[in-house]
């Protein structure tokens, strides 16, 4: 019968400090930072990419021109060499 109740005391101890501990812990997991995602929108941004033409005639907008003389070797669009391409095809 002793131990019967030396056992009960025993699980109950346990159970209290399983408890305690659960809690704690639950305590800290409140106290952390909520991460908060952070949402870009969308651009319509066309993306380019060097593919070889050099041309103003070849370029289907002035973004798409820009990025080429930005991005990519021997093009031929700024003929003044003022960072502006195709100007009268574009007027820019």
């Amino acid at each position: 019968m002793k131990k019967l109740v030396l056992l009960v005391v025993v699980i109950i101890a346990v159970w209290s400090k399983y408890n305690q501990k659960a809690i704690s812990v639950e305590q800290e997991v409140d106290n952390v930072p909520t991460i908060v995602k952070q949402t870009f929108p969308k651009t319509n941004k066309p993306q380019f990419t060097c593919d070889g033409r050099q041309h103003c005639s070849q370029m289907n907008s002035y973004e798409e021109a820009k990025y080429f003389i930005q991005h990519c070797p021997d093009t031929k669009m700024d003929g003044d060499h003022d960072g502006v391409p195709c100007e009268r095809q574009f007027g820019k």
